[in-house]
């Protein structure tokens, strides 16, 4: 690689391992289709660092090199099971990175990302590093440019999981030295670059006082000229690969209806070498959802709002039948209104709506945004049959159902703003799956957690439900024993909620 020397407090400070986080944006994730409840990650060989000003090669025989602008924190002493508030300590400062990956090689190496993401010059860093105590570490903004065009902003202030957080997780098993860089996820933006763009990307601070910054990261991306041998897997792509690397099916060149046989197999399903596909959205802990079926929406509604979450209720909607309870992770569906040549396009057929109904996995509820349209059905008996033959765990729709006595009569909680008798093309148009939607006001990501009971429905995001989960179980706990009292001849004041006496009295009686 060719020297810099503005590159030269960067040399002197990194120099470690490279761990990278898969998702860690609420943006990113919502394109992806998932929310993790816990951060992931993987290497990424010290051998693959340019410097800002290098080139990269797209390999000869490759289509599709792909971009991640990142926030890159640099360790600065030992860190070894600290904990999240003592570990920005251990951070000396933080730069930009950008963390190169290609699609092609993902057939035979997703989940490792040695050969997608490994190669010579795949992490370029710099070019120079902002000192962690000029910094806020929450206040950070990351920006990508592709040819002078703003593609990729965000702030750490969004994080799924913060920076310290991160540091904390990973130093409970292996010791974070002095030089390692964590690069610490990329926000929506991710997109296809080809030979003759320069990638620029840029770390700052805009609130700190002088406005640090990284300094713009640039790449060249450059034709390979020497093609793969046959001594390992080959370049290999298929247009679900195309869609997740450009991140959009129009901008991959990919017609919607040449998408439909393989979205199928689920919509933001990998195909395994087996032709199988991964799952959507990962699975609830069955200790956290027995949890959540112990308690009810109003115990968790109120732990939300403690933690400001006031916007979590789906308004307006009903079970179908009285004492329904349900709990489950969400996937969605997405309705826009009628319009007759969009319906036409994306209406008939294996739609977004079949293809959800036909790919729903046990303990995930499917969450449906028909804005509030209650003037049609979105779900009928057959499709929610499948839904029940498949396992799921119910189906929360802000619009209507239809052939509503019989999908009452099924064993698969449904809960709607009422029954409508209309088919489908009369009030909307089946979109898209496993994005962000607003279901009743609510916004709901995959992956989400939804709980619905004899007052409603709730969302709790993916991250907050382990602690929200227990917390309400404690809750719930206390009132039974504040009801108990009443029920003796109490008064309320100073029982409900518990005063310093009652408090003491209870847990006496708890054996604290």
């Amino acid at each position: 690689m060719t020297n810099h020397d503005d590159d030269s407090d960067l040399r002197a400070a990194a120099g470690g391992k490279i761990i990278a986080v898969h998702l860690n944006y609420p943006s990113r994730a919502a394109q992806r289709g998932r929310t993790p409840e816990h951060p992931s990650y993987f290497l990424k060989p010290w051998s693959s660092v340019a410097r800002s000003g290098d080139t990269i090669e797209r390999p000869a025989g490759a289509e599709l090199l792909a971009f991640e602008g990142e926030i890159a924190i640099i360790i600065g002493t030992a860190a070894r099971r600290v904990t999240v508030e003592d570990a920005w300590q251990h951070v000396s400062g933080v730069t930009a990175a950008n963390d190169f990956g290609l699609y092609d090689l993902r057939t035979a190496d997703k989940g490792s990302n040695l050969r997608s993401k490994g190669g010579d010059g795949y992490t370029p860093l710099g070019p120079t590093v902002i000192p962690a105590d000029r910094i806020d570490p929450a206040g950070l903004r990351v920006r990508t440019w592709v040819d002078g065009e703003l593609v990729q902003e965000d702030t750490s202030d969004t994080l799924l999981f913060p920076f310290a957080q991160l540091i904390a997780d990973l130093s409970q098993l292996t010791t974070l030295e002095p030089g390692d860089v964590i690069l610490t996820g990329t926000p929506a933006g991710s997109s296809v670059v080809v030979p003759g763009d320069v990638v620029e990307v840029e770390v700052d601070a805009p609130t700190a006082s002088g406005t640090p910054s990284s300094g713009r990261l640039v790449t060249t991306v450059v034709d390979g000229t020497v093609p793969f041998g046959d001594v390992g897997s080959k370049p290999a792509v298929d247009d679900r690969q195309r869609v997740e690397a450009w991140g959009d099916a129009e901008l991959a060149g990919v017609p919607y209806d040449k998408l439909r046989v393989q979205n199928a197999l689920g919509d933001q399903g990998t195909l395994t070498d087996h032709g199988a596909t991964s799952r959507v959205v990962e699975p609830l802990d069955p200790a956290v959802a027995e949890h959540l079926a112990a308690v009810s929406t109003a115990t968790l509604s109120a732990k939300l709002r403690a933690r400001g979450y006031t916007e979590v209720f789906v308004e307006g909607v009903h079970a179908s039948r009285p004492g329904t309870r349900m709990v489950g992770v969400a996937r969605t569906l997405r309705f826009v209104a009628h319009r007759p040549d969009l319906f036409a396009e994306r209406g008939n057929g294996f739609n977004a709506q079949k293809r959800l109904f036909d790919t729903v996995e046990s303990g995930e509820v499917i969450v449906i945004e028909a804005r509030g349209e209650r003037g049609t059905g979105t779900v009928g008996d057959v499709l929610a049959l499948r839904a029940q033959q498949r396992g799921a765990a119910g189906v929360v729709t802000d619009g209507g159902i239809r052939d509503a006595e019989q999908v009452a009569g099924f064993a698969l909680p449904t809960f709607s703003q009422g029954p409508h008798p209309s088919v489908l093309g009369r009030r909307h148009v089946p979109w898209e799956i496993d994005v962000a939607v607003t279901c009743g006001g609510a916004t709901v990501l995959p992956g989400d957690v939804i709980v619905g009971d004899g007052d409603g429905v709730i969302a709790i995001p993916r991250a907050l439900v382990a602690e929200v989960a227990a917390e309400a179980v404690t809750q719930e706990a206390e009132d039974a024993w504040i009801a108990q009292q009443v029920l003796q001849g109490a008064a309320v004041d100073g029982l409900f909620p518990l005063n310093a006496e009652w408090r003491a009295r209870y847990e006496s009686e708890q054996g604290r």
